[in-house]
């Protein structure tokens, strides 16, 4: 059975059986009703994901794998920060008239900084780090730019990268200030443990641990009775993954070098409400 499964059971048990209510609570959040939108939560919900031993994709519902990877690669890659760059309709209510989410996400990994070896941005520095320091413990990003907040459409929810090399194996943290477990989970997670590979394959590395660190891990209150449902659902085995050996280059992955075969899942659940 697949191993990402049975940690997002194990983590939505624990939040509904352990975690703190906000009714009662001032919440920001709301539903397209214009009701608050209130969750149930845990503080700091720590996962690990072993890139050799599975590609953790959820089988109790589908993760729209390359969608979740065209979002990661808009910002890691193409370093955007505007809607008409990306394939999907996830970041419109975020975005102005222009497309623009302001000076977030892949904005903040396109300004160029200068270090020690010249001056780059923090994406080709890390790769630089993992082809020419691979065993220094500096090799991390930070997106969530204080000065920068008030110029944001959405302040960043994933907002830091730590990589590590342990022999051959590239290992990297995940930090969430603020996850929608329901949402948002396995699709980051599907996100990041791409990034591990095309970095790893970039860098003649392998892929290692993925560890997903998420401070405020919440399910909101009209999902409930959504996961219960999910969560008592059969298993299966994990898809298998691998990358288009050709590509060699961080900057030149695309979507369609995702190879993912033997993807047994549950059907999709349909409508699931968000609040923004």
């Amino acid at each position: 059975m697949s191993r990402a499964d049975q940690l997002f059971v194990n983590m939505c048990e624990d939040i509904l059986e352990k975690g703190f209510s906000s009714e009662g609570q001032t919440v920001r959040a709301r539903w397209e009703d214009g009701t608050p939108a209130h969750t149930i939560k845990r503080f700091g919900v720590v996962n690990r994901y072993d890139l050799q031993e599975e590609f953790p994709a959820l089988t109790l519902r589908p993760t729209a794998i390359k969608s979740a990877v065209d979002e990661m690669l808009w910002i890691w890659q193409r370093k955007s920060n505007n809607i008409k760059d990306l394939s999907s309709s996830i970041w419109d209510e975020w975005a102005d008239e222009n497309g623009s989410i302001g000076k977030a996400y892949g904005y903040q990994l396109g300004v160029k900084y200068k270090f020690p070896h010249g001056e780059m941005d923090q994406v080709d520095n890390v790769l630089w780090q993992l082809k020419s320091t691979p065993y220094s413990r500096r090799i991390m990003t930070n997106i969530y730019k204080f000065d920068d907040l008030m110029e944001m459409g959405l302040e960043p929810c994933a907002y830091s990268m730590t990589f590590n090399v342990t022999g051959n194996r590239l290992n990297g943290i995940l930090n969430q200030r603020s996850q929608d477990i329901l949402a948002a989970n396995n699709w980051n997670v599907v996100q990041y443990a791409v990034l591990l590979h095309m970095f790893s394959q970039a860098s003649g590395l392998v892929p290692g641990e993925l560890v997903h660190v998420i401070a405020d891990a919440h399910i909101y209150d009209r999902h409930v009775d959504i996961i219960k449902e999910m969560i008592g659902r059969p298993q299966y085995p994990a898809p298998r993954f691998r990358l288009n050996p050709e590509a060699k280059n961080f900057y030149d992955f695309t979507v369609n070098d995702l190879i993912i075969e033997d993807y047994k899942k549950n059907p999709q659940i349909a409508n699931i409400p968000i609040a923004v």
